[in-house]
């Protein structure tokens, strides 16, 4: 009984080194001449990176990619340990712009700067401002934008001409604007409104006051005026019915007619198609009609280089080509719904007949995207993500909000600093 027992041990011992080594096979490069790539799109997004890897792949390049799209909580949980670690590193990472910083400090990053001679059009003038400005970092290149992805806003066209006729004449839609739209079709029962993602809306609008995440790059400044009076906007315009009320769901009053003007992501465009509705995309509401004060939050996929003990000059400059290669090709990426970050799409006709093709079509509209960049966003982000619009629906008052906002994310920026 006793050999049987160590036989079955010994038998399940090699069954579960063979599944793990299975399992994690798929994230590890099959040959050195393949380069490894982790990325967080794994919904419709990911099939369009998959199609532009195979693009790439047909080239018949030295070094292929092999495309690994794991969900956005396990990639991010993941890059610590195995950076840590110091083994199965991937060769090139996507992470959001707003990571960088903190990775930097925490010494998960490589810089591109040794690279960077020998891809001269990997350059600023080649890219978007504000996604290439945001990925460099005291002094250091840590990050190349794939993309600048930006909450603007969606409209019914036959309610904005039935209750904002004049709205879009300067395609800036201000808060003025949609109340006065409001107070007309709510008679209706037509939401003016649609309050969706509250990160971008607050933020956005917290832009346009003005308002800063923080004043030393450290500690936050959350809790102030500025922000009180960005609340009470949106708070406002809750208690006058002009917006979308607790438990209604702003996309289905979108796609039934039922709302007028829907604030979203341009990556749920290819969603919204599917609807029967007449739409089209505008800048998000604005509280001035100067487009020179617009403001449209923003983020950005960026290209980085996760930190590794013995670095591959020949796999990193192979990278570099694929990166270099993508800025010439992106428009697979804009057919997902992206803004690609390279300006040479904006030479590509097929893209300039794409809805989200107006944010890049001249200065005024690039300067409105705007990244929030705080090395503690992540923390910020958490907070509006879960309490969200509880000041706005009265759950909480907007007082009490901003100051546990305030101390959630000082005690994270506190913890980290004692580490």
């Amino acid at each position: 009984m006793k050999k049987l027992r160590v036989l079955f041990m010994l038998t399940f011992s090699l069954f579960l080194s063979f599944f793990i080594s299975s399992k994690t096979d798929f994230v590890h490069a099959a040959s050195n001449k393949q380069i490894v790539f982790w990325n967080p799109f794994t919904g419709p997004d990911g099939t369009n990176m998959q199609k532009l890897i195979n693009q790439y792949n047909k080239t018949n390049p030295e070094y292929k990619v092999k495309n690994v799209s794991l969900t956005e909580s396990d990639m991010y949980s993941k890059i610590p340990t195995i950076v840590n670690s110091g083994k199965g590193i991937p060769d090139l990472q996507i992470v959001h712009v707003e990571r960088i910083k903190d990775y930097v400090h925490n010494g998960l990053l490589d810089s591109y700067d040794p690279y960077l001679s020998q891809f001269p059009q990997i350059k600023g003038k080649n890219y978007v401002p504000e996604a290439w400005k945001n990925g460099k970092y005291e002094g250091h290149r840590y990050g190349v934008p794939l993309d600048i992805h930006t909450t603007f806003m969606y409209y019914n066209k036959d309610l904005v001409k039935k209750y904002a006729p004049h709205a879009l004449d300067d395609n800036i839609v201000t808060f003025k604007e949609i109340e006065e739209a409001g107070k007309k079709s709510q008679k209706d029962g037509i939401t003016a409104l649609g309050l969706t993602w509250w990160k971008p809306l607050f933020l956005s609008l917290y832009g346009q006051m003005g308002g800063k995440l923080t004043k030393d790059g450290r500690n936050p400044t959350f809790n102030n005026a500025t922000s009180k009076k960005a609340i009470n906007l949106y708070k406002r315009l809750r208690e006058e019915k002009i917006t979308s009320q607790d438990g209604q769901d702003p996309m289905q009053l979108f796609l039934t007619g039922k709302d007028i003007f829907f604030p979203e992501g341009i990556w749920m465009n290819n969603q919204i198609k599917e609807g029967k509705i007449k739409y089209g995309v505008t800048n998000m509401p604005q509280i001035s009609s100067n487009p020179n004060k617009m403001v449209n939050w923003s983020s950005s996929h960026q290209f980085v280089l996760l930190k590794q003990p013995k670095r591959s000059k020949a796999k990193t400059k192979a990278t570099l080509k694929f990166i270099n290669w993508v800025r010439l090709h992106s428009l697979t990426w804009a057919e997902a719904g992206q803004n690609p970050a390279s300006l040479a799409i904006t030479k590509n006709a097929k893209y300039n007949n794409m809805q989200q093709s107006f944010l890049l079509s001249n200065k005024t509209e690039q300067n409105s995207l705007t990244i929030f960049d705080y090395r503690y966003n992540g923390y910020l982000a958490d907070y509006l993500d879960r309490y969200a619009y509880d000041a706005v629906f009265n759950k909480t008052s907007i007082s009490k909000y901003l100051k546990k906002m305030q101390n959630t994310v000082q005690d994270e920026v506190d913890a980290q600093m004692a580490d």
